[in-house]
């Protein structure tokens, strides 16, 4: 099994409304790759982040192998997600993928 977890901040130029309503349009269409996507077992995202945190969303999935990761990338339903909820509304991103 492969984790693969990442962390994101938002930008800065968002309202703390805008920030919320991204948060909830992430964490519900990532969290409905699940049973979409070959080989994802598990996909939570976790938000309401402690005011001690550096980070706004956290993405913590699990997947059978390291080529499900690879196909997930690359993914059509994931790519949508990312591109449309994601990437537009983030300005820094951590990744850590590690074999379980």
């Amino acid at each position: 099994m492969v984790k693969h977890v990442i962390l994101w901040q938002l930008k800065d130029e968002l309202s703390p409304e805008q920030k919320s309503a991204v948060i909830a349009d992430i964490k519900r269409n990532l969290e409905r790759l699940l049973g979409v996507v070959p080989g994802l077992w598990d996909i939570h995202v976790r938000t309401g982040a402690l005011a001690t945190s550096n980070a706004d969303v956290m993405l913590d999935s699990t997947f059978e192998s390291a080529e499900a990761l690879a196909g997930y990338a690359v993914h059509p339903a994931h790519v949508r997600v990312a591109d449309t909820y994601v990437r537009p509304y983030t300005k820094n991103r951590v990744c850590m993928d590690f074999e379980m």
